[in-house]
């Protein structure tokens, strides 16, 4: 199961790469639209975000089998998300901040008028990414040894992957908020 894990991580990792390359572009059929997605990929990070808190808790209290059942529902949370933003990402064309006329291009006056909050963005985004990015392979060995009955090393690697995973659950929704000013 492990195996699989890092196949998977391969997969996302390849997909997230190629799907701002234009060659990879998938133009929608006439009246389809994606618009919808990105407030959709905010809720499913906040409705992780309070499924792993509430997983904590359960697990906090001994409720192994609440706690069983809220990661799975976190895990297939997740996974929804990820299938989703890829097929946007694949189909809609980036949203920059601070691109008020939604052309695309960040002129010197835009950048000017976004100041500091286009850098704590950023930043924001940048970390929200890394965290995203590492953590997913953590994420899947803790589920592959949980599922395999292999507590110990499940807890090993939950306790330090956790606090990741709900970072990324939180930061999601609030880059979420920052962007949709900019976007068309």
């Amino acid at each position: 199961m492990a195996v699989a894990s890092w196949l998977v991580t391969g997969l996302v990792y390849l997909l997230t790469g190629i799907m701002h390359r234009p060659e990879y572009h998938i133009t929608l059929p006439p009246g389809w639209s994606t618009g919808g997605l990105p407030a959709f990929h905010a809720l499913l990070n906040t409705l992780t975000a309070l499924t792993l808190v509430t997983a904590l808790v359960f697990v906090k209290r001994g409720r192994v089998d609440l706690h069983r059942k809220a990661m799975v529902t976190a895990l297939a949370l997740s996974g929804v998300f990820l299938l989703s933003y890829v097929a946007y990402h694949f189909t809609a064309a980036e949203v920059r901040f601070g691109d008020l006329d939604h052309d695309g291009v960040l002129s010197a006056a835009e950048k000017a008028s976004a100041g500091w909050r286009r850098t704590v963005y950023l930043v924001l985004l940048g970390c929200h990414i890394a965290a995203a990015g590492l953590s997913l392979p953590f994420i899947l060995l803790a589920f592959s040894a949980a599922v395999s009955r292999q507590y110990d090393k499940h807890r090993r690697i939950a306790r330090r992957v956790f606090p990741v995973w709900l970072f990324v659950a939180v930061s999601g929704p609030v880059c979420y908020w920052m962007l949709r000013p900019y976007a068309g």
